[in-house]
């Protein structure tokens, strides 16, 4: 077997061409929990595919459940009606953590954590299961919310699209490093600084057509002003399948 096709345990997706970190190994981690924690923690990411060799890369939002990974959009979306009938995919998500001003532009970097996955993508058509998906669409985020909604109408769950990719491939790539300049460089009078960066929920904006009466409902406490976004999210999944 050569070093660039290594099999994986059953905490670890498998390791190949597709999927290894080719520059800076170690900062590459391809176990379920490193990769799953970054997946949850996160709700947007962007899905690559190619239609008639055209490259296409889309932003959308998107959940897990186990090694599956879920995400929705219009019926009448190019990138669903190609990923329809099952197409390769890669989708990933990124948290920026920081701006490294070094003393050198080449040594200027960030600090970040990603993940790529690969797969094969393909349109839920099954309606039981379409329909627990897009309950789930909701309560990933916000666990339990659907059953106190309007329901959706037929028309609505007929326009909406969801689709669903096995994780085959799965690297994830972590920098957190900081300044990093060339040992003969610390001793340059040239300022460098790491600045750190997050994602911060703001105060809520309540409806302005909210009914008298109608208050902020307890479950949303995870999603409060102040608080680390992907904190709150890495909640409310691990409340939503636990």
């Amino acid at each position: 077997m050569s070093d660039t096709d290594a099999p994986a345990d059953a905490t670890s997706y498998p390791v190949d061409a597709r999927n290894r970190v080719k520059r800076r190994h170690d900062r590459g981690f391809y176990d379920h929990e490193t990769v799953h924690r970054l997946l949850d923690a996160a709700a947007l990411c962007h899905v690559a595919y190619v239609v008639d060799g055209q490259p296409y890369c889309t932003p959308t939002l998107f959940w897990r459940e186990g090694t599956r990974l879920y995400w929705h959009g219009s019926s009448a979306s190019r990138m669903l009606r190609n990923l329809a009938e099952g197409e390769p995919a890669c989708l990933t998500v990124t948290h920026f953590d920081s701006i490294v001003l070094a003393r050198c532009g080449f040594n200027h970097s960030a600090d970040y954590r990603s993940v790529m996955a690969f797969g094969q993508a393909r349109l839920v058509s099954d309606l039981e299961e379409k329909r627990r998906a897009l309950v789930m669409m909701v309560d990933r985020f916000f666990p339990g919310r659907t059953a106190g909604l309007r329901a959706s109408t037929e028309q609505e769950i007929k326009a909406t699209a969801v689709i669903v990719m096995e994780i085959e491939r799965a690297a994830a790539k972590i920098r957190a490093k900081g300044v990093a300049d060339d040992e003969e460089d610390y001793a340059l009078p040239i300022y460098a600084e790491r600045l750190p960066l997050r994602t911060v929920i703001g105060a809520p904006e309540p409806c302005p057509r909210l009914r008298p009466g109608v208050a902020r409902a307890p479950d949303l406490a995870a999603y409060r002003e102040g608080r680390s976004l992907e904190d709150a999210l890495a909640e409310a999944h691990a409340e939503a399948y636990r």
